[in-house]
């Protein structure tokens, strides 16, 4: 079955940087686009980048533009989310999407904490 397992949140203070990662497993990585959201609470989950299947024309959230990149191994089966200039409103948790056959998958989550 399809699995996502994200990695590399954490606790950091305004103005750091930190890496996420998401390996997927149980279906053809290389073929699908794949995105990260971010989720508060009482907030709906929001789309922060998305990347196509070969790791080409990522978009970004405005929120996001500038301080954020999105990229993928694919031999490796693993997306990133690499985030600089980290501010106290991306506190949030942060998930791996891939969207196959009309049925979106999520990973459990990974939790990132910006705060002086």
């Amino acid at each position: 079955q399809v699995q996502l397992v994200e990695s590399g949140g954490g606790s950091v203070q305004p103005g750091d940087s930190l890496t996420l990662s998401c390996t997927g497993s149980g279906f053809d990585f290389k073929m699908h686009s794949m995105s990260w959201y971010r989720q508060v609470p009482t907030k709906e989950r929001e789309l922060v980048a998305i990347v196509t299947s070969l790791g080409m024309g990522p978009q970004y959230a405005d929120s996001v533009k500038g301080r954020f990149t999105i990229f993928r191994d694919n031999p490796q089966k693993t997306l990133y989310l690499q985030m600089d200039s980290l501010k106290p409103e991306d506190t949030a948790i942060y998930f791996c999407n891939v969207f196959i056959n009309a049925v979106n998958y999520w990973g459990q989550g990974t939790q990132v904490t910006v705060s002086s």
